[in-house]
């Protein structure tokens, strides 16, 4: 038997079918992400429906300038005043100067961030070193004590602040001070038995808490020719005490005199107003 080779033939329905298929897949394209046309294609489209540019696109409107009597008002209004706040105004003193010279100097440095960090610890340390400072005045607490300066110490049992200028022997203890070399408690002890001789002519109200500046004043309503002299006797007697200054004994015997010398003017305007 001879075999035969049949050729297959769909049949017309078949081609029907897949032309209708070829042909919807082809208007579906655009659709299901059918490939774009070539980039060089697309810039001439796209450059041949663009609308013409103009000829100077770079070129700029002209610039208004306001007339000059808009521009002075414009400049005397506060809002358009625009000024850096590190300068000194015109006219101001040296120490506004200065400070606005120190600020510049130092704004570079403030404005980064280890110099704001810097200047944190600065602004609170001393904020609160104030602060502890005014509490410890409050409190009356002895500051040398504090910070582990002691007071110097006296060789003699002195004890100063409460002492009462009616009951001291003026005499033995100033002969004690001087024996023991303590010459800053001896220009007290001069100064205290003054206010005891202008307590006792009624020149002074003496009180354990009046200032020294309490007496001057005292003094010059009473006795104004006197109150040069005791001023000058005051302020030796605040150095030396009070600013704990040594006193050489060249120093001291001419505190001394002048304070006999003070004595002796004392007792002659006591023996004038007891005549008068």
């Amino acid at each position: 038997m001879k075999a035969s080779i049949k050729h297959v033939v769909p049949p017309v329905g078949y081609r029907r079918y897949l032309g209708a298929l070829l042909l919807g897949w082809l208007l579906a394209a655009p659709a299901l992400g059918a490939p774009h046309p070539p980039r060089q294609w697309r810039a001439r489209t796209d450059t041949a429906s663009a609308p013409p540019l103009p000829a100077d696109a770079a070129a700029q409107p002209p610039m208004r300038r306001p007339a000059g009597d808009r521009l002075r008002d414009l400049r005397g209004q506060h809002d358009f005043q625009y000024v850096e706040g590190t300068g000194a105004p015109e006219g101001a003193g040296f120490l506004a100067r200065f400070m606005a010279w120190l600020w510049r100097w130092l704004a570079p440095v403030f404005n980064t961030k280890g110099g704001r960090v810097a200047w944190d610890i600065i602004f609170y340390g001393l904020m609160g070193t104030t602060l502890i400072f005014a509490v410890l005045k409050v409190l009356q607490v002895d500051l040398t004590k504090v910070f582990g300066r002691a007071p110097r110490a006296l060789p003699l049992a002195y004890e100063t602040g409460q002492e009462n200028i009616h009951e001291l022997n003026f005499a033995e203890a100033l002969a004690q001070a001087e024996a023991a070399g303590n010459l800053r408690l001896a220009v007290r002890l001069g100064y205290l038995q003054l206010l005891k001789q202008l307590t006792d002519r009624d020149f002074i109200a003496w009180q354990p808490d009046k200032t020294n500046q309490t007496y001057l004043r005292e003094l010059a309503a009473s006795q104004p020719t006197a109150r040069p002299a005791f001023a000058e006797l005051t302020r030796q007697f605040e150095y030396a005490w009070y600013g704990e200054l040594p006193v050489p004994a060249a120093l001291y015997q001419q505190v001394r005199e002048a304070q006999r010398r003070f004595e002796q003017q004392l007792s002659g305007t006591g023996r004038a107003a007891h005549l008068a």
